[in-house]
């Protein structure tokens, strides 16, 4: 039974962790200027630099991991960014202890998404990707 619900699952796991990134990076980028700001208000030197990193990283590989198109690769860098966001932004070792608790649980959410990107990483996109069709392709053999 697990056997053929595998691409299905792997399918449904990249919409979701993909509705986790595009959205946040298109907020970036209709938002430039407030996103600059709380950046900017965390610490991170370039926050325009940084925010542009942020919402291409977000948008681009979060479209390659919807898609299934180098998914192992967009997997890996979301991750990456993931959990440099995750040192950055939720910090609760550093704060008071009104605004430990949240950050806390968000700093362990980022956790579990970066357990399901590094899955994504290890094991491919499943059969319903690009990444399928591509090596089913005799182009590419």
């Amino acid at each position: 039974m697990w056997t053929s619900l595998q691409n299905p699952l792997a399918l449904a796991g990249r919409i979701l962790l993909a509705l986790l990134f595009i959205p946040a990076g298109v907020g970036k980028l209709t938002g430039f200027a407030g996103t600059v700001a709380y950046t900017a208000s965390a610490g991170l030197p370039m926050p325009q630099v940084a925010v542009a990193l942020a919402l291409l990283v977000e948008i681009v590989a979060g479209l390659a991991l919807l898609l299934g198109w180098q998914t192992r690769w967009a997997a890996l860098a979301l991750a990456l960014f993931t959990l440099a966001a995750s040192f950055f932004f939720h910090n609760f070792w550093s704060m008071p202890a009104e605004q430990a608790g949240m950050q806390q649980m968000l700093f362990y959410k980022n956790l579990a998404v970066m357990g399901g990107l590094l899955a994504f990483a290890a094991f491919g996109a499943g059969g319903l990707s690009i990444d399928a069709r591509r090596s089913l392709s005799p182009a590419v053999r």
